[in-house]
């Protein structure tokens, strides 16, 4: 991810985590409006419903882990179905490492949106890859949200969501119902198994902690007593904000710029 030497530092409550730059990852989820992306996250990070829909500009999360003694980060971006600066999409993209693409089942328009953000990922990372090092490998989940719904309102047939992930082995397909927690625990366990993360990081394979634990969580010696046979934990930092738009735009510079590569080269556009 960067160099091994580099250490990204989270702050929260009254703890800093120094997690090790290649064990920190950004998960991307995108979608139209209305599919339900932001209660996927929610049953993510805290296992919970929300009925009252709430149109997201975007939010940031971060949950960090401790699984066997060693730490990860888990940055998510839960991105606007609107999309009203096509450069900050393309500017997500560029820092994804991991995508969630969501379409409503219910929804043909919605669907459609999911291949064109499946097309655009694509062109872009490819773009940046280029110019970098970095391997050819992207993961991404295809997901149709809402299949609790009755089979007489749905828009998109299965055999269409397959099709799309037919030819990647780095893309899988899943139908979820985020109301019902259908499917949801097992579409993020094969995610990060394509991209070779620890299957731990999984929602319902490690102990959620508090922040009060924060001081001792990344102890390599962190145990509970009551779950002393578990050695894999993660905790929400309550207080994370997404690194500026410039850090962004650093980050990205800086991948493009290593490894001897020169300032004159032409650079992926984020325009």
């Amino acid at each position: 991810f960067q160099d091994q030497a580099m250490m990204k530092t989270m702050s929260g409550g009254n703890c800093n985590l120094n997690v090790p730059a290649k064990n920190s990852y950004r998960m991307v989820v995108l979608g139209a409006s209305r599919v339900g992306k932001s209660s996927i996250v929610s049953r993510f990070l805290n296992g919970r419903f929300e009925d009252q829909y709430t149109p997201t500009i975007e939010d940031f999360h971060r949950k960090v882990y401790n699984i066997r003694g060693d730490m990860y980060q888990l940055d998510i971006l839960d991105t606007s179905g609107n999309h009203p600066f096509p450069a900050m999409r393309r500017l997500s993209i560029l820092t994804g490492d991991v995508f969630i693409l969501v379409f409503s089942l219910d929804n043909r328009e919605s669907f459609d949106e999911v291949k064109r953000l499946q097309k655009q990922i694509l062109e872009v990372k490819s773009c940046l890859k280029n110019k970098t090092k970095e391997s050819a490998d992207l993961p991404m989940v295809i997901c149709g949200n809402k299949n609790d719904h009755s089979e007489i309102f749905r828009k998109v047939r299965t055999d269409e969501g397959e099709n799309l992930v037919s030819s990647d082995e780095n893309c899988a397909y899943f139908e979820v119902s985020a109301k019902k927690n259908t499917n949801v625990d097992e579409m993020f366990y094969v995610l990060f198994s394509m991209a070779k993360l620890p299957h731990e990081m999984s929602p319902s394979l490690h102990r959620k902690i508090s922040i009060q634990y924060g001081d001792t969580f990344q102890q390599k010696s962190f145990r509970m007593r009551r779950v002393k046979d578990m050695d894999a934990y993660g905790m929400i930092s309550p207080f994370v904000r997404r690194p500026s738009v410039n850090s962004d735009l650093k980050y990205i510079k800086s991948k493009v710029l290593r490894e001897g590569q020169s300032r004159e080269r032409e650079k992926c556009t984020v325009q």
